[in-house]
């Protein structure tokens, strides 16, 4: 059962947010050989001020 960790930024969309489930789960079931139903992901969003990139709060930006 693979179990996938995807960190992101808030503000994608409902719409966006499946399309990418979706297309991980076929990537993940055709190149470890698994099916789909058993491919499990997790999103985690979170705020652009609880994130920092090289120093800097990305809700700075």
């Amino acid at each position: 059962m693979p179990l996938v960790h995807i960190d992101l930024i808030e503000g994608r969309s409902e719409e966006q947010l499946k399309g990418l489930v979706k297309d991980v789960t076929a990537a993940i079931s055709k190149n470890a050989n698994v099916p789909a139903d058993r491919v499990h992901i997790v999103l985690n969003e979170m705020s652009k001020d609880r994130y920092s990139v090289g120093g800097k709060m990305v809700s700075d930006k």
